[in-house]
């Protein structure tokens, strides 16, 4: 019984642990912690994005099968997203899909 009970709590902690791939930090303009492989153009951007318009605030990356998408915390501002998800690299169409002529 004691098993069962360990292993529900293992799954739990496992499905619904929050695992992003990338996290940026950023107070009043500067970044202050980064964790994940971030591109460097995307790095470059969202500094470069910072310093014109300081914001504090959070972003994470997440990737699942079929998609990858940006979350930020409330006090990134809306015109500050816009532009972060202008430079972020993954957000092109699904490769899967083919041109039509």
């Amino acid at each position: 019984m004691l098993y069962v009970i360990a292993l529900a709590v293992i799954v739990f902690v496992f499905v619904f642990k929050d695992r992003p791939i990338m996290v940026l930090t950023f107070e009043d303009g500067k970044l202050t912690q980064q964790k994940g492989q971030i591109p460097n153009g995307f790095l470059a951007g969202c500094k470069d994005i910072a310093h014109k318009q300081p914001f504090s605030g959070r972003i994470k990356v997440y990737k699942n099968r079929f998609t990858t998408k940006l979350v930020f915390s409330k006090s990134v501002p809306s015109k500050v997203k816009q532009r972060i998800h202008n430079v972020f690299p993954y957000s092109g169409g699904s490769k899967k899909r083919g041109r039509r002529a």
